[in-house]
């Protein structure tokens, strides 16, 4: 059983009743746990949204006396995940520092399960730092996949999971309502913004590689567009600015008409979402993380939380930074018919992630 030991200061969001009935639901979801007792994870991207939420599951899963799964969290900044986690005395938990981009770089010490999260994920480092963005998308993941082939070569159980995104389906041609897994939509590769889309084309080309030639087993979820009260306060998102702008009681920009519409998904569905790929996805599968309960305009999200938050909306034109590293899609609709048939059902509508969100960060 994993305690907080006394003295190590938990993270506000504990505090959150709310929080903690999500990490209630995902660690209880009906998926098979006893895949990951006695197992070692890997998790880079770990101080991210999606990655501390991940973290704080499985630790509290860890809590279950017949759980037992290590942990080996893996960031470019200890003093980032010291302000997150609460886990560094105890013994199912370990940091490893260290950018996952660099040439070679995994952890010194095997694990079984590998889950690859780390990448830039909003539109200012997309267009402030090109490079990075490709690079943890595919140098990174090629440090990871060798480290998997060389922990996980020979062993049952072993499983690889690259966190791809909605973003591979590129821009709508007019031929679908909703994208599908097997959908292919048309990106400009010779953009900046192609560099984020394409890495995660290329990724996913990567994973089925190591798989054909040395047997890795993966999976892929696709992300839609996330959001939860684990996010940063540098994420340049519309929807977490929507989130920070509200919290702080400023008027709310929209800057754009704000006619895109999208799939969206609370940071506990995302996971949910995640864990079933884990433990009961297919070798080789992709799976849309999705469903229409969150399907929403971007200027009705914008109202929906200037409402909340008893705020303002206005509109203002994008600088030049922000227009490089926003995405030219206009609609992205994603289909998780194919994920629903492994059990998995979106829990919360956008409406009920929002007001959730807001009520733990205003907790926090």
């Amino acid at each position: 059983m994993v305690e907080i030991k006394r003295g190590v200061n938990r993270p506000d969001r504990f505090k959150s009743p709310l929080y903690q009935e999500d990490l209630a639901y995902c660690a209880n979801l009906p998926i098979h746990w006893d895949k990951l007792t006695g197992r070692t994870i890997a998790i880079s991207g770990a101080t991210g949204m999606i990655g501390t939420f991940l973290i704080d599951v499985l630790m509290k899963k860890n809590e279950d006396p017949h759980f037992d799964c290590r942990i080996i969290a893996i960031g470019r900044n200890k003093s980032r995940a010291q302000n997150r986690f609460p886990y560094f005395d105890e013994s199912h938990f370990s940091f490893v520092q260290m950018d996952v981009s660099e040439p070679g770089a995994h952890p010194s010490y095997p694990s079984d399960i590998v889950i690859h999260l780390a990448s830039t994920t909003h539109p200012r480092a997309y267009a402030a730092e090109p490079v990075s963005t490709i690079t943890s998308n595919v140098i990174g993941l090629q440090n990871l996949l060798e480290y998997s082939r060389e922990s996980q070569l020979g062993q049952r159980g072993s499983r690889f999971i690259f966190a791809s995104s909605v973003e591979i389906y590129g821009q709508n041609r007019g031929d679908t309502e909703r994208f599908d897994e097997k959908y292919c939509g048309y990106i400009d590769s010779n953009t900046l913004r192609a560099g984020y889309p394409e890495a995660k084309r290329l990724g996913e080309s990567l994973c089925r590689a190591y798989f054909e030639q040395y047997g890795i087993d993966f999976v892929i979820p696709r992300i839609a567009r996330s959001y939860g009260p684990t996010l940063h306060k540098d994420d340049s998102k519309a929807l977490s600015q929507f989130i920070h702008k509200g919290l702080s009681k400023e008027d709310i920009v929209l800057k754009s008409k704000g006619e895109q519409l999208f799939s969206y998904a609370y940071v506990a569905d995302t996971v949910a979402g995640l864990l079933y790929c884990l433990l009961e996805g297919e070798t080789g599968e992709a799976y849309n993380i999705a469903a229409p309960a969150s399907d929403y305009r971007l200027k009705d999200l914008a109202s929906l939380i200037a409402s909340q938050c008893g705020v303002g909306l206005r509109y203002e034109l994008p600088d030049s930074l922000e227009t490089k590293g926003y995405s030219t899609a206009s609609i992205a609709l994603m289909d998780g018919r194919k994920l629903q048939s492994l059990g998995w059902n979106m829990r919360y509508s956008i409406r009920e992630g929002i007001e959730r969100t807001l009520s733990i960060m205003r907790d926090a």
